[in-house]
């Protein structure tokens, strides 16, 4: 009986945070459909760049030297044992969108929960951009070296600091699930 207990309250707790999640409302659902165009995407991203700066000085000094960020304004992630996330997002290279990717990962272990996150990646050379368009799908982990910035690492980055690899950056978390990583995401470029 306390076995049943424990999961359905497990079941509770993780339906809810679903919920929170998605924003499974009607003013919302069709805005994350997995069928958005490359207007919607455009403008996701024009309001996620929008947040990331006002929160982070050392996204807008970067973003005056990088050769392209790549923004992911809202990747869903959810999982129980077994877990999984997606979004869809567009590359900027000087202000201009050209291309439109998306992430996708899969994970399995002890992980409950459902979050949504936004994450930008601030190409810092040549070398990381031209691996981007050259791969038929980037994993994270493998190829150009990322670093993510957390509040420590920005008080110390500027433009003289960062002047190679990749730096990403998180943004706009909501849900009950701990921790966010993008290690093992497949990054593949779509046509929306």
């Amino acid at each position: 009986m306390r076995h049943v207990i424990r999961f359905s309250v497990v079941s509770m707790i993780l339906l809810m945070a679903f919920f929170m999640v998605t924003g499974c409302s009607s003013i919302g659902a069709t805005k994350d459909s997995m069928t958005d165009s490359a207007s919607q995407i455009d403008q996701d991203v024009n309001e996620a760049l929008s947040k990331l700066y006002a929160s982070s000085p050392a996204a807008v000094k970067l973003s005056r030297v990088t050769k392209g960020i790549l923004v992911f304004p809202t990747v869903t992630k959810g999982g129980f044992m077994v877990g999984g996330s997606y979004g869809k997002g567009a590359l900027r290279k000087g202000g201009t969108t050209v291309g439109y990717y998306n992430t996708v990962s899969a994970s399995y272990g002890l992980q409950a929960g459902a979050q949504r996150f936004g994450y930008a990646l601030f190409f810092m050379d040549d070398a990381s951009l031209e691996y981007l368009d050259k791969s038929e799908g980037w994993e994270i982990g493998i190829g150009p070296t990322v670093v993510i910035v957390d509040e420590g690492l920005s008080r110390s980055l500027s433009s003289t600091t960062a002047r190679e690899g990749v730096y990403a950056f998180f943004f706009d978390q909501k849900g009950l699930m701990a921790g966010i990583g993008i290690q093992g995401s497949k990054i593949t470029r779509i046509e929306p």
